[in-house]
């Protein structure tokens, strides 16, 4: 049995096609994220959480918000999305299959 992965998406662009600023807006939320990680972790302070990743999405600067980080930390489930609300970025959801041989999370 598999389990699916829902991902929020936050894209660096508003929704009136401008781009989001700075332009290191995607690690510095990334970095915020950092210190969320699985349960029995170690925390580092060089590696971003999985639950929050930059990453470029067909060019545009995004942060992939895990949905586990919910579980973990609603506030900062509530901090991820309330940022792309009140910056008034594009957004979208994602449902994700974990790769072929992953044990589920």
């Amino acid at each position: 049995m598999t389990n699916t992965v829902r991902q929020f998406i936050l894209y660096g662009t508003t929704r009136q096609g401008a781009r989001f600023r700075p332009s290191d807006w995607a690690e510095r939320l990334a970095g915020v994220m950092a210190r969320f990680r699985p349960p029995g972790a170690a925390a580092s302070p060089y590696t971003y959480s999985p639950y929050a990743v930059p990453t470029l999405i067909d060019g545009v600067k995004c942060v992939v918000i895990d949905e586990r980080l919910r579980d973990i930390e609603p506030l900062a489930w509530k901090f991820a999305v309330d940022f792309g609300r009140d910056n008034d970025l594009v957004t979208s959801e994602a449902c994700l299959l974990p790769e072929a041989g992953r044990q589920g999370d």
